[in-house]
């Protein structure tokens, strides 16, 4: 049986693997590491890079130990325990505006008592929502979902359209992707090895969809105007990561190393008073894709 340590060793892999594309996509960045400890138990690497292309990205491994706080063991509905939890996690801000935010994470998570669960997804946040790399997009996903379970896309798609999703905004923070978590054999039929080789998939398709993605936006002309949309944009990213993401307050609550939970962040954003683009610009097009439910598997609704 897949056991947590070889689970653990096999995500720190992927994290070499994902970075390695990611330098060679940049052309000029090369990544930075920190390693750290949990206050608790096992620690992690940090890997964060600005390059050329990647403006600000990190690519974090972590895989620790400790006891779960009340609030969030009653979030969990289980009592106190030990837990280990080991993970990838990526967030990417490019410097053209042209090009999407993407992120990505993965993850185990184990109780005391040998309860088990993976977790994890990918979203896409373009600045400018080109409906072709959106659609490209989703149906890489779809052909992930596709070679484990055929419900797999539909239902993960929609988790991810209620999850990131800014409810003080009325706006999803991009054109969403795919969110999961609690799996198990219980509500899959799968076993610990096949949904380990599940996240695995998820994370291998990574850096392919990534690495074409940016190629396509390379091209895409911008100026100053596209760059403050740009701003005010991430300033969504960043209100949607500090106020509703669970997975920076679970950090955050078991003792986290904050650099690395706080990674997600851009290095610069904005924030307008009562900003409303103009009726038929671009930026307005944008925000008409920022909503639950569309099928890019097709040729997208409006």
């Amino acid at each position: 049986m897949l056991t947590k340590e070889q689970i653990a060793g096999l995500y720190q892999a992927l994290q070499d693997n994902i970075c390695r594309q990611l330098e060679a996509a940049d052309g000029e960045g090369r990544f930075q590491e920190d390693l750290w400890q949990h206050q608790e138990g096992g620690g992690g690497r940090s890997r964060v890079i600005q390059g050329k292309t990647i403006e600000k990205g990190g690519v974090n491994f972590s895989a620790v130990t400790g006891l779960l706080p009340e609030v969030i063991a009653r979030n969990l509905g289980i009592p106190p325990a030990a837990f280990f939890a080991t993970g990838v996690s990526i967030v990417l801000h490019p410097h053209s505006p042209m090009a999407p935010i993407i992120h990505m994470n993965v993850r185990y998570f184990e109780t005391e008592g040998e309860r088990w669960w993976f977790g994890g997804g990918i979203d896409l946040t373009p600045h400018y929502v080109a409906p072709e790399d959106a659609r490209y997009f989703h149906r890489c996903l779809h052909a992930v979902c596709n070679r484990f379970q055929a419900d797999f896309y539909p239902k993960f798609k929609k988790q991810a359209d209620d999850y990131f999703f800014l409810k003080h905004r009325k706006e999803t923070r991009g054109v969403g992707g795919i969110f999961f978590d609690y799996l198990d054999e219980s509500n899959t039929g799968l076993t610990r090895e096949k949904l380990f080789e599940y996240t695995q998939a998820v994370g291998e398709a990574f850096g392919p969809i990534y690495t074409e993605l940016l190629s396509r936006a390379e091209n895409r002309p911008w100026g100053e105007r596209e760059k403050r949309w740009q701003m005010l944009r991430r300033g969504r990213y960043v209100e949607f990561n500090l106020v509703w993401d669970r997975g920076t307050k679970f950090g955050l609550e078991t003792g986290g190393r904050t650099e690395s939970i706080l990674m997600s962040l851009p290095p610069t954003a904005q924030w307008a008073y009562n900003y409303l683009p103009e009726p038929g610009s671009p930026e307005h097009e944008t925000t008409g894709w920022l909503r639950k439910g569309i099928d890019f598997l097709e040729e997208g609704e409006r």
